[in-house]
């Protein structure tokens, strides 16, 4: 095998992987698909996190996420398709930030790891399995690249500038949560934990 065929099948596998994921999560928001919470659970989700007007950032974290993904997939428009999953995910770095880095914590490693192969993948296009090989690269010229990250760039500044910041919850007055502590209510978060998964998608905009 050559290495040119080694380049291309890498780049067929990373476009599949890139893609698939950032599709499935996409319809989760549009569809409700895969578990999701559809447009609507999304947008209490994206109300929640700041994102507002709520529905409109919905529909476009979505479309964002499903339509870039998979044209990722298909290598076809790769730099337009790389430039706005890059930036969709520029949302979801502003909402984790706050807990640092690592997934386990809550931070934003995750969504830094999808942005980061989207934007590495329209940079370097799709490579030879792709439909934009086939269509004589149309939409994956040089100066696309240049216009689609820019754009996306820019879009993606003023999605997180406007982005109002959840205030965090005042804390309790020490006596307070001793009277809590003593009583015989249940605990909100043992409710919550009994509860199961919530279907809105409301805890997070990957």
């Amino acid at each position: 095998m050559s290495c040119l065929d080694r380049k291309d099948l890498g780049l067929l596998v990373l476009r599949l992987g890139t893609g698939g994921v950032l599709f499935a999560h996409g319809t989760q928001k549009l569809f409700g698909w895969f578990g999701g919470g559809g447009i609507e659970g999304t947008a209490k989700g994206m109300e929640h996190m700041g994102f507002l007007p709520a529905r409109p950032s919905a529909v476009a974290a979505g479309l964002g996420e499903a339509g870039g993904g998979a044209l990722l997939a298909l290598g076809l428009a790769t730099p337009i398709a790389g430039a706005a999953a890059a930036g969709t995910m520029a949302g979801a770095i502003s909402v984790h930030s706050p807990n640092g880095f690592f997934a386990q914590g809550g931070g934003y490693e995750y969504p830094a790891f999808l942005g980061l192969s989207a934007a590495g993948l329209g940079l370097a296009g799709p490579g030879r399995y792709s439909l934009d090989r086939l269509s004589g690269h149309r939409l994956n010229r040089a100066a696309y690249v240049l216009l689609a990250f820019a754009a996306s760039a820019a879009a993606a500044t003023a999605v997180v500038s406007r982005r109002v910041t959840p205030e965090p919850p005042a804390p309790l007055d020490p006596s307070a949560a001793a009277s809590s502590a003593d009583s015989d209510d249940p605990d909100p978060a043992d409710i919550v934990a009994d509860a199961g998964p919530d279907t809105g998608d409301e805890g997070s905009v990957v």
